[in-house]
């Protein structure tokens, strides 16, 4: 991969980690709903770290299932899993709109935790992690590197990658709990709405589509 493909890939990794934080079905309305319930601005930073692992935990385990596959399968098979995939979770958002339930506002760190992960998998954030890793794991030829060296160097940027997408998440959404926790008001979801399950179920199925580019 070339320098400039990789920083490409680097900036898509850190984009996709705002994209998600700015999602409030991805925490930010959560740790708002929790500020508002104790009237204090900690228990809005609080729940900042259980959702950021729990989404990074997320984003792990897509990427450690497909290079999984990977070393059992040709990449173009797995290219075609991750994009079908993708679409049909996609599609499958343009009709329902359910999210996974089960958490109430009292809840220690783990069930935050918990639900944090379930959201990013149920909304497949972590799946759309996968083929921007793909494409930067992929050598000349484009096939995922298997050799050990090479397993190992994927490792290690499999676990920089989830780090820099989780932080890049968690940045985004902090400033925007904050935000509407101390300034702006969940009213603002009324105010000024847009539809956002559709907005992220044109982006599954746009990222199913470039999969298949890689």
């Amino acid at each position: 991969m070339t320098g400039e493909m990789a920083t490409t890939s680097w900036m898509m990794l850190v984009s996709l980690g705002a994209f998600h934080g700015i999602n409030p079905a991805m925490g930010w309305l959560f740790a708002v709903a929790l500020g508002m319930q104790e009237r204090r601005r900690g228990a809005v930073l609080r729940a900042l770290v259980p959702l950021g692992a729990g989404h990074a935990l997320a984003v792990a385990g897509a990427v450690a299932l497909a290079f999984a596959i990977g070393a059992v399968a040709p990449i173009g098979a797995l290219r075609w899993v991750v994009a079908s995939i993708l679409v049909v979770l996609g599609v499958m958002r343009f009709f329902r709109h359910r999210h996974p339930r089960g958490v109430g506002m009292r809840v220690g760190m783990g069930g935050l935790t918990a639900w944090s992960f379930l959201m990013a998998t149920a909304h497949g954030a972590g799946l759309m992690v996968v083929p921007v890793f793909m494409g930067m794991s992929m050598g000349g030829g484009g096939h995922v590197h298997q050799v050990p060296s090479a397993a190992s160097t994927n490792a290690g940027a499999a676990l920089l990658a989830t780090g820099l997408h989780a932080l890049s998440y968690l940045a985004v959404t902090a400033f925007v709990a904050v935000l509407v926790f101390e300034k702006v008001g969940v009213g603002i979801l009324r105010r000024a709405w847009f539809n956002v399950d559709l907005f992220w179920a044109c982006a599954l199925v746009v990222t199913g589509a470039a999969t298949l580019m890689l």
